[in-house]
């Protein structure tokens, strides 16, 4: 059960809101808190080798907010109580250098900030409904394989996932 005003969960609509980096740290800022940790995601412009440009997020807003609250909950019963977290991703088309999603944590020590941001971010990424299509030069489009599909278990974030009999092709999520 995540503690009152502990957490903001947004999915914004790229043609009415920009995401805010400096809002994040403003919402986990607290006088209790030596530790403040961010990541922001943006759209790069080369992946596997092929040039980029922009990206389309479809995303499942009301049962992705769900399962935004439901994994800051389970931050928040991995790093205790005294923690503020903020999550939003970003949904519509995107161009090169614009930022797709933001995480920050806030906690008393910059260990278990450091720790919960990144737990945060790699739960997003591998269980919250949100499809990716990137757009190349060349006017191709492809939906990437998500986690949610990929079927392998990702049990350290730092490094790749091994081949699987339900995803024998290795890739590297995003």
């Amino acid at each position: 059960m995540l503690i009152e005003n502990s957490l903001h969960c947004a999915v914004l609509n790229v043609s009415e809101a920009a995401l805010d980096p400096a809002a994040a740290l403003d919402f986990v800022s607290d006088g209790r808190f030596g530790g403040l940790n961010m990541f922001v995601g943006k759209v790069r412009s080369q992946n596997h080798g092929r040039e980029v440009v922009g990206i389309s997020y479809d995303i499942y807003q009301a049962l992705a907010l769900n399962v935004f609250r439901q994994l800051a909950a389970e931050v928040q019963t991995e790093f205790g109580p005294q923690l503020k977290l903020y999550v939003a991703h970003a949904c519509g088309r995107l161009k090169v250098g614009d930022i797709a999603v933001v995480v920050a944590a806030g906690t008393p020590h910059r260990d278990e900030a450091f720790r919960a941001c990144r737990a945060l971010i790699e739960a997003v990424k591998h269980r919250a409904p949100i499809w990716k299509q990137e757009h190349f030069i060349d006017g191709d489009s492809a939906w990437s394989e998500g986690c949610s599909l990929c079927g392998h278990e990702h049990d350290d974030p730092a490094k790749p996932p091994a081949p699987t009999a339900l995803s024998p092709n290795r890739h590297v999520h995003g």
